[in-house]
């Protein structure tokens, strides 16, 4: 079964996040604290562990959030869940898959940082349709 392995928030959109170990997925909002939070379509991020890895074992240097995401899993290859997927983090909490990847008009601070994003071609948005609080270890499995 697939685990949240990292919750990250930043204060500014389009800046790396910081892990800080769990968190209150809020209904129809996002992560508490996050900048991206709010009602519309990409209220939370979640990015494959293993894409992580795969980057960093090609020369790059990054840590848990440099890449904008919010919750990094591992065992899940998120850029392969078709939009309206809905995960189950735990038992109670509820994300429905709203976009898998984004385009990037220009580059942001995460690019001009590590030489590259993969967020955009391997990460996937969604927004809360069932809230609570989440922590690393958490169980997130397709439902």
């Amino acid at each position: 079964m697939a685990k949240i392995v990292a919750i990250c928030i930043s204060e500014k959109k389009g800046t790396q996040k910081v892990n800080v170990h769990e968190g209150v997925l809020i209904e129809n909002f996002g992560l508490e604290g996050d900048a991206h939070a709010g009602n519309w379509h990409r209220q939370v991020s979640l990015l494959s562990k293993e894409k992580v890895t795969d980057f960093v074992t090609k020369g790059g240097n990054v840590i848990d959030g440099d890449f904008g995401e919010n919750l990094i899993v591992e065992g899940m290859d998120c850029a392969k869940l078709p939009v309206g997927t809905r995960l189950k983090i735990n038992d109670d909490i509820i994300l429905e898959v709203t976009q898998i990847g984004k385009e990037c008009h220009s580059h942001c601070a995460i690019y001009h940082a590590v030489g590259d994003c993969i967020m955009p071609r391997e990460g996937i948005f969604t927004i809360v349709i069932k809230g609570g609080k989440v922590k690393e270890g958490d169980t997130i499995e397709i439902i």
